[in-house]
């Protein structure tokens, strides 16, 4: 009976609960959550997670030349994290292939050194047989012919004595006509003959011995060029041989310098991996196979955000913390590249830029690799007036805050300064110890908006060359363009499925019809409320969520919420836009 009592006692207690749930529990879960207004020190910060590297390490890289496309291939790796010294063997790749070329190269310069020795032999033969003419078959020729001469001379004196004695004798009437004739033809055959061997002579000195001697030089010079060739050549074969004793050597890969062995591996912008050092790798000429990090030079490299990159300058202090690490580690900024990062085919549009902070004293326990929160101190402010960054509400560059006065609440204007991750600096518009809305937007029937206009003059526009901006037919008003359009569900606005196909047509950047978590991230309207809006989890928004969703912040039945406005078009409050705030904007890092 007793436990028939309180199970009664506890059924009754449970109804009890479920409709005050429903009744007022409801208010109490819709009510906004508030903070107050608090002045204090301020830190003016852009926060960015990292990935810590030495500033000043030594790149060992494969100095084999691999044939085309295949590179060389792994056989043995000395384990990463080892504590090496310099000479000790790192890497050992596959030299099977690179010694089979050496013997054959061998081969080919004996080949050639033989050939270098034949044509040394040709020209030494070309030098004595010029030599051999000179001294020997010009000279003999030469004197034969002289003795030619002095035959002929000798002849034609005994002609000319023999005439000289038939003319006396003719004169005394002892010799006939004839006799005398056939002197003179005697006188006439030996001159003959002595001229001839004279113009030989004379040809022999002027024409054949330089003939001769220009076929005899141009022997040697053929010769010697052929025997410089083949020097030549036989060089280029000792040079290949002794590249590839190189080659050979540089398959063991030593260590430069003492250190602690990192292994380069690269990873694809899609996660998975381009080249992971182990045996049996492939490895091009020049490829960085093993890093050793000074480990006395750290850094964190942290890729900032478009809209935050202007607010980093060299030599700003930082705070790093490390999990490795108790404690914060100190830093300062020393270098900002002035180009973005590569993208690639998954990333948004959103560029981001590489920052260096340098570590100041870097512990032993931190390695290269680890991850990294990075907190660069952009401004320090003794004394700010400061809020929840939550509790902004932007339209068109203008801040709004939510605050509340008795039971009652008011929408102030306010002018924000410097931010960080997660208050922002007030300059004007609320008084310290106010209380305000941590979110506002979603309490947007609480939110009275003042009209703004639009930021961009329309004559500007005109002088630009481009058409002016002509009012709506449908007499809708500037509300029906993101105007005011008074409190919530009172003035209309764009209606819902305009907004979500032009939120869809900016953030689903691969065309897929859904919007992933990655390339919401530029978006913060969405990246706000992403897990709200994806009702089935899976991961992803389609057009269907968006719908649902936006509907549910808009009671006037599917036209725009008026208050918010500007440059809405996502879950996120209807209003959100990009923010101005500093990093990450209003609500969003």
């Amino acid at each position: 009976i007793v436990v028939i009592i309180l199970l009664a006692v506890l059924a009754s207690s449970g109804i009890a609960w479920w409709k005050f749930r429903g009744a007022g529990g409801n208010q109490l879960e819709n009510a906004p959550v508030t903070q107050a207004i608090s002045r204090g020190p301020f830190d003016h910060i852009v926060l960015e997670q990292g990935e810590i590297e030495s500033s000043s390490k030594i790149e060992v890289k494969c100095n084999v030349k691999g044939k085309g496309t295949t590179g060389t291939p792994v056989l043995w790796v000395i384990d990463e994290g080892t504590h090496v010294t310099k000479g000790d063997d790192l890497v050992k790749l596959d030299s099977s292939a690179l010694e089979a070329e050496m013997q054959r190269q061998r081969i080919t310069l004996s080949a050639a050194d033989a050939a270098v020795i034949s044509s040394d032999a040709a020209v030494q033969q070309a030098i004595i047989a010029r030599q051999e003419y000179l001294e020997g078959t010009y000279l003999t020729e030469r004197k034969a012919i002289l003795s030619e001469i002095a035959v002929a001379q000798q002849g034609m004196r005994k002609a000319e004595l023999s005439l000289a004695s038939a003319e006396r004798l003719a004169a005394k009437g002892s010799l006939k006509s004839l006799q005398i004739e056939a002197e003179q033809f005697a006188v006439q055959n030996s001159r003959n003959v002595l001229e001839s061997a004279e113009g030989r002579l004379k040809v022999l000195d002027n024409l054949t011995k330089e003939k001769m001697l220009v076929q005899f030089n141009s022997d040697i010079e053929t010769k010697k060029a052929k025997l410089e060739s083949d020097k030549k050549t036989a060089m280029e074969e000792k040079r290949k041989l002794e590249e590839f004793e190189e080659q050979i050597e540089a398959c063991l890969i030593r260590s430069p310098a003492d250190g602690q062995v990192v292994y380069a591996n690269k990873y694809s912008s899609r996660g998975g991996s381009e080249f992971v050092v182990e045996a049996g790798a492939m490895l091009r000429e020049q490829q960085t196979v093993i890093i050793l990090p000074d480990a006395t030079q750290m850094q964190v490299k942290a890729k900032i955000n478009e809209s935050r990159i202007t607010l980093v300058q060299d030599g700003m202090p930082a705070r790093i913390q490390v999990n490795a690490v108790q404690g914060d580690l100190l830093g300062q900024v020393t270098k900002v590249n002035k180009y973005a990062e590569p993208g690639s085919w998954s990333s948004s549009s959103v560029k981001e830029y590489a920052t260096y902070v340098q570590i100041v004293n870097p512990p032993p326990t931190i390695r290269t690799g680890m991850t990294a929160e990075v907190r660069i101190f952009v401004e320090q402010l003794e004394d700010a007036v400061q809020a929840p960054i939550l509790a902004i509400y932007e339209v068109k560059g203008h801040h709004f805050m939510l605050a509340k006065n008795g039971d009652k609440w008011d929408t102030r204007e306010v002018k924000i300064g410097a931010t960080n991750d997660k208050y922002v600096t007030i300059l004007e518009g609320v008084d310290v110890g106010m209380e305000v809305a941590l979110n506002p937007r979603e309490h947007l029937n609480l939110l009275r908006l003042p009209e703004i206009t639009d930021e961009v003059d329309r004559s500007q526009l005109a002088e630009l060359g481009k058409k002016p901006i002509a009012k709506s037919n449908n007499n809708e008003g500037p509300e029906s363009r993101g105007g005011r359009g008074g409190p919530a569900g009172a003035g209309g606005g764009m209606p819902v499925n305009e907004i979500v196909t032009s939120t869809m047509q900016k953030a689903d950047t691969d065309g897929d019809g859904k919007v992933s978590r990655t390339e919401a991230a530029s978006n913060p309207m969405i990246a706000n409320s992403f897990d709200s809006v994806d009702a089935n989890a899976d991961g992803s928004i389609d057009k269907d969520e968006l719908t649902a969703s936006l509907k549910k912040m808009m009671p006037s039945g599917g036209r725009g919420a008026g208050g918010p406005g500007g440059r809405s078009g996502g879950p996120a409050g209807a209003a959100g836009s990009e923010s101005r705030t500093g990093p990450g904007g209003t609500g969003s890092r």
